[in-house]
Order: structure tokens, then C-alpha cells, then sequence
């Protein structure tokens, strides 16, 4: 199998996403190590960002994946030597290029606005120059699939003319995502059928079939799947190359990157995710955070016993990892699970661990739930055993808002924090009280703690626990937390907002150095 990346061509189309250059050479350079075989990295005669980044990769030695670069044919009664956009393809200096052509009669005739036979031109001309450049050329038969059951005469026709000027590969595109796999899978088969030129296929996932569509391709014929890490694209994106690059290697045996990298496909996702600025779906089969969690009582005690009984791969595999969920649900055993964590010797009926057990339900029965804030419980066990170190102690902090709501900041903060005995005070401005005392508490600790800047919040989620109550009602705030690496989750609840923030954000920063002094530690 040929993996064929688009993250940074359909990827960027995603509402919300804008990688940096300095993102697109990072996050290539991810990609090219984890074994995808072609780089679909911009268009360069699009917009003068992928101009930017096609002469920034020239600097860049690629392992394994061809960087390649995307365009269009040339344009209606346009030679293709005088053609902007075809010597932008050829400036880009990659090995491969893909070029897109029309396959659709209604696109030929009411968006382009060309004949059926320049349409054809425009192709053959594309390609058999590019292939007298020495480039490998991916040809995309754009919206083939609506083309070809509107008019399948001319499909075939445009997928031969590509043929006949040489194109290396024919990829096959659900350009509007509507396609049904029983429909892909004939029409792919008989398409094989037809050509000797490798079959590839590019799915859009507007019914969420995406994947389904690009696996029965591949059944039927296909050899490259081209899509996007994390599904990201335009609309309703693109194929999660996450999903399929396990889903074939995995469960069908067909080889779609070295297995030494497989352990790195989670990694990878979270690290895009990262440089996107974008929260990582966590209901992602195989790489999301809650893909291999579990919270039913029963559900845990099968996973414990033996981890094939709710589990259809291990998630080592992946670079994943299995997750118990605490919650009214779990039971003694699941619980004692989280406690031996960080106290091996404690047992199932020890008056630790049912010290642990009365605290859980005390929390739960105030508000808080552990269930994406397992750092917050694994604090609160360490303080329950009585395990805690202190890393620094607040000793007062005044926050003060401010009515001109429109300007920058409309909060400060003031914190007086105290390390090994030495007193700093400090003050910050912030987006709202939170962001203040956020900034305000990290200025302070960072002077004692430097590692705490590559730390930052990733997310923050507030929930009203009983409206009745009104303004009054308790709230449970969530906040997540990543250095880049790992990301973690820690909770706070009060009837006051401010306390619930301050009591998640605290957890959040010790959590990350009770771990961070356990690995130095160990290292010495």
C-alpha cells in the first residue's frame, strides 16, 4: 500500500486550521519519519505561503516520502507553456506533482466553461509535459464518482486520455463526499480492470464514510489511499489516515508503513492536533484519548482479567494507551488499579485504600467526576495517603475586573506565592479573572520552576451542576493542560467560579511537577 499525505494541502482547508511554514516543514518532517510515502504538501501557485514553503523544503532531506506538489491542468486555451500556475509546479522542483482534472461533464461546462474536447487538451497537454520533465505525476480525477454516473462515456474517456499522456497514477476522487461504499467498491474493481496504471483513491467524509469508502477501495483494487492525519479537511474533512493506516496494516496485513513506526501513529496525531491548534478528538478510533478507556464496572473487570475481552487491538500497538475511568460505576478493584499506581503496596482491603474509596465518594457527592481529569485523582490519592510534596504554597492572591469590557484586558491578578521559603509576589493582566490569575501564578512560579513554560491550557469547560440555584449553583470546572508531549486533565468545583478555576488550575501545575521531580529523580 502507498499512504498518500494531504494534511498540508487539504488539511489547511479546515475551518479553523492555518499552519505556519515553520508548521508545514515540522510537521513534513513528522510524516517523512513515520514512513508516509508521498507528501502532498501545497499549491504553489496558489497563494505565496506554499511558494514560501516548497523553497524551504528544498533545504530539507526527506528519508522516505516524495514531497510532492498540487495543481491544476492548465487553463481553457491556454498553452501550457505560458501557463503561471504549471511553471509554479515545476519551480517547486519536487519529485512527484499532482494534477487535477475535470471529470464531471456539468463541472467541464458550467464552472469552467470550456468544450468537452479542450477539457481533454487541457489534461493531455498537463501531463505528457510534466512527464517530459521527469516528474512522477498522480493524476486526481476530480469528482470522478459524480462524473462518472452522469456521464460514464466521458469519464472513462478522461481517465484514458490521462493514460495516454503518460500519468503514473490514476486516483480516483469523492470529491463531494457522497458516495456509498457499495458503490465505490464495484466501480473501483471495474476501473482496475481497465487500465494497467495503479488505481488510487481520495475520499471526502460529508456521510461520515470516508474510511468505509477508501477500505473497500483498496479491496477492490486501489494500492494508493490518499487522505489527511486526523481527518482534517475541508467541510467535513478528508479520510482519517489515522483510522486507515491501522485499519490495513492491522487487521488486513497490508503494509502501509514500517512496523517499527507503527507505535508512533498516536504521537504523530497529537502532534498535528498540537500545531494546529486544534483539541485532539478524543473519540478517535485508535489514537483519541477515550479510544481504549473504559468505565462500566463489569466492562473493567473483563479488561483487567484479560484486556482482549473489550479490546480489538492492544493499544501499545499504536502508541496508545488503555484508560480505567473512575467513576459511581467503577468498582474496588478498579479503584485499588489508580492507587497502585503510585503506591504499589497498598492492597484491596486495606484501610488505604478504603480511606481513598470514602474520599472518591465524598468528591463525587460535592460535584467533582474523575471521568477526563485523571490527574486531579491521582492528586487527590497522593494527598489522601498522605504522599504529597509541596512544590510552593499561595498565600493570598486578589483578583480585581474591571468594567471597560471591550478593551484587551479587563482583569488583574496579584498572587504572593512562597518556594522552599522565599516569598515572590507578582501581578498580571488577563483576558477575564481566570486568564489572569493563570498568567499571574505561572510569572511567579516560573522563576522557581523554568520547565513550567513549555506548559499551557488547552482547553477550559464549565459546568452548572444545579440550576435551581440560579447564580448561586455549583459549578465543575475542567481544565486541560499539555507541555507539547502529553496532555492532562484536572477539575475544580465550588458555588464560586473563581475558587472551582483556581482549585483545577493549582492541580494542573502540581500535577506537571510531582511528575517532572519523579523523572529527574529517577535519572539521578
Amino acid at each position: 500500500m502507498y499512504i498518500y499525505d494531504s494534511t498540508l494541502r487539504d488539511g489547511t482547508q479546515c475551518e479553523g486550521i492555518s499552519f505556519t511554514v515553520l508548521d508545514k516543514i515540522k510537521i513534513a518532517k513528522k510524516l517523512d519519519r513515520l514512513g508516509v510515502d508521498y507528501i502532498e504538501a501545497g499549491n504553489p501557485g496558489s497563494n505565496p505561503k506554499d511558494l514560501e514553503f516548497f523553497k524551504e523544503a528544498k533545504k530539507v532531506c526527506f528519508k522516505h516520502a516524495k514531497l510532492t506538489a498540487f495543481g491544476s491542468t492548465r487553463r481553457a486555451n491556454v498553452p501550457v507553456l505560458e501557463d503561471k500556475n504549471i511553471q509554479a509546479l515545476l519551480d517547486a522542483e519536487t519529485p512527484a506533482v499532482a494534477i487535477f482534472g475535470k471529470i464531471w461533464d456539468f463541472h467541464v461546462t458550467d464552472i469552467i466553461r470550456t468544450t468537452l474536447g479542450e477539457n481533454l487538451h487541457m489534461i493531455y497537454d498537463t501531463v505528457e509535459y510534466m512527464k517530459s520533465k521527469d516528474k512522477e505525476v498522480i493524476f486526481d480525477a476530480e469528482h470522478f464518482f459524480d462524473g462518472y454516473e452522469a456521464n460514464k462515456e466521458y469519464a472513462l474517456k478522461v481517465l484514458k486520455t490521462a493514460v495516454e499522456a503518460g500519468t503514473d497514477w490514476l486516483v480516483l476522487c469523492d470529491t463531494n463526499g457522497g458516495t456509498f461504499p457499495s458503490e465505490i467498491g464495484g466501480t473501483v474493481s471495474y476501473i482496475s480492470s481497465l487500465f494497467d496504471v495503479p488505481i488510487g483513491i481520495h475520499c471526502h467524509n460529508d456521510c461520515d464514510m470516508a474510511v468505509a469508502n477508501s477500505i473497500i477501495a483498496v479491496e477492490n483494487g486501489a494500492v494508493q489511499v490518499q487522505g489527511t492525519f486526523n481527518g482534517y479537511g475541508e467541510r467535513c474533512g478528508n479520510a482519517n489516515l489515522t483510522t486507515i493506516i491501522p485499519n490495513l496494516q492491522l487487521k488486513q496485513g497490508r503494509r502501509c508503513i514500517s512496523e517499527g513506526h507503527m507505535i508512533d501513529l498516536t504521537d504523530v496525531s497529537r502532534y498535528i492536533s498540537e500545531l494546529a491548534n486544534l483539541s485532539h478528538d478524543s473519540h478517535m478510533p485508535y489514537v483519541g484519548n477515550s479510544a481504549f478507556a473504559h468505565k462500566g464496572g463489569m466492562h473493567i473487570d473483563a479488561i483487567i482479567k484479560n484486556p482482549r475481552s473489550f479490546e480489538h487491538i492492544y493499544p501499545e500497538l499504536i502508541g496508545n494507551q488503555r484508560r480505567i475511568l473512575m467513576s459511581e460505576v467503577a468498582g474496588r478493584s478498579t479503584i485499588l488499579s489508580k492507587i497502585q499506581k503510585v503506591a504499589p503496596w497498598v492492597t484491596k482491603y486495606s484501610e488505604e485504600t478504603q480511606k481513598v474509596i470514602d474520599r472518591l465518594k465524598q468528591l463525587e457527592y460535592d460535584g467533582y467526576q474523575f471521568e477526563g481529569a485523571e490527574s486531579s485523582l491521582e492528586l487527590m490519592i497522593i494527598r489522601a495517603l498522605g504522599m504529597q510534596k509541596t512544590f510552593f504554597d499561595v498565600k493570598d492572591f486578589k483578583v480585581i475586573c474591571e468594567d471597560h469590557w471591550e478593551s484587551e484586558y479587563n482583569a488583574s491578578a496579584v498572587i504572593k506565592v512562597a518556594v522552599d521559603g522565599v516569598d515572590e509576589i507578582t501581578a498580571a493582566d488577563g483576558d477575564g479573572p481566570i486568564n489572569a490569575l493563570d498568567k499571574a501564578l505561572r510569572k511567579g512560579l516560573e522563576i522557581f520552576y523554568p520547565q513550567l513554560k513549555s506548559i499551557r491550557l488547552t482547553d477550559y469547560k464549565v459546568r452548572v451542576l444545579d440550576t435551581s440555584y440560579a447564580t448561586a449553583s455549583k459549578v465543575r470546572v475542567h481544565i486541560e493542560t499539555t507541555n507539547g508531549k502529553v496532555t492532562w486533565g484536572t477539575v475544580g468545583v465550588s458555588s464560586n467560579i473563581i475558587e472551582a478555576s483556581w482549585n483545577a488550575l493549582v492541580d494542573s501545575i502540581e500535577y506537571f511537577l510531582y511528575h517532572d521531580d519523579k523523572l529527574n529523580t529517577i535519572q539521578n
